[in-house]
């Protein structure tokens, strides 16, 4: 299993004295979208469009002003071990080892010991860190610890893997380096992806399909397919036609938020 569906989404803030917006503010007023199972869907849109927001709600992490978050049928109402969450900060216990941050998870499953050590094992040879499992997070380089976060996220089995910039701490050469490694992990488990990035280029080089967030309040403007072969070069043509569409797509977003921004200041002076 591994169905995502978010039907209608939507996410008010209301007017804080002093926040400059009299009105509150209107994240987005009808997201809905599916990931279907085992497919790999990015989120990308302007800096301040609601994309963690979404990411969010879906975790269960805050609560929606309306509409609805399914996962395998069953709907979202708080975090949920059927959704596993990488986050762009590492968040490991630097105290626990590679292992012991890979395992924490199941303890608080009460997964058995002997079966918890074999997959705590299996779990470190699919991250490439094999060689690393007694070492702790301040021993290991920012790839390497997000290697870890993504194995403590896996280690569980959710239906649903839930990606919020991952890599943005990373710089360029390991950026890139970690997305050829979770594109070869993904295609050895084939889970449920939701992923979120500005980066465009990421975006294509992962995705089975890629949705396009506007400006404030959101909507998806663009619900693009990667229909390009399994392992990918980012330097084929078909690739680079992919990035030029979503490039295009981005910036009348960008366009639109700088608009939105212009009218909202102009109704708060008035």
């Amino acid at each position: 299993m591994g169905e995502l569906r978010v039907e209608r989404l939507r996410m008010h803030y209301p007017a804080r004295r002093g926040s400059g917006h009299r009105t509150g503010l209107r994240v987005f007023d009808d997201i809905t979208f599916t990931v279907g199972e085992g497919e790999f869907v990015s989120v990308i849109g302007a800096s301040g469009c609601g994309k963690t927001t979404v990411l969010n709600l879906v975790a269960g992490l805050n609560a929606p002003s309306g509409g609805s978050i399914f996962v395998d049928g069953h709907a979202v109402t708080g975090p949920g071990l059927d959704r596993g969450i990488v986050f762009q900060e590492f968040a490991l216990f630097p105290w626990l080892t590679v292992a012991g941050n890979i395992a924490f998870g199941l303890k608080s499953l009460r997964v058995p010991a002997k079966e918890r050590s074999e997959r705590v094992a299996q779990i470190v040879d699919l991250v490439g860190l094999k060689n690393f499992a007694d070492y702790y997070p301040n021993q290991l380089s920012g790839g390497m610890r997000q290697r870890v976060g993504l194995g403590r996220a896996l280690a569980i089995n959710p239906s649903v893997l839930l990606m919020d910039e991952p890599f943005g701490a990373l710089d360029a050469a390991t950026r890139e380096a970690m997305q050829n490694a979770l594109a070869e992990i993904w295609i050895e488990t084939r889970k449920t992806v939701l992923f979120i990035t500005h980066d465009i280029r990421e975006a294509v080089f992962l995705s089975d399909r890629v949705l396009v967030l506007s400006g404030r309040p959101s909507q998806i403007v663009l619900d693009l397919p990667i229909d390009l072969p399994r392992r990918r070069s980012r330097h084929d043509a078909s690739f680079q036609e992919k990035e030029q569409i979503l490039e295009f797509a981005l910036g009348g977003c960008a366009s639109q938020m700088g608009d939105a921004g212009e009218a909202a200041a102009k109704s708060d002076k008035q």
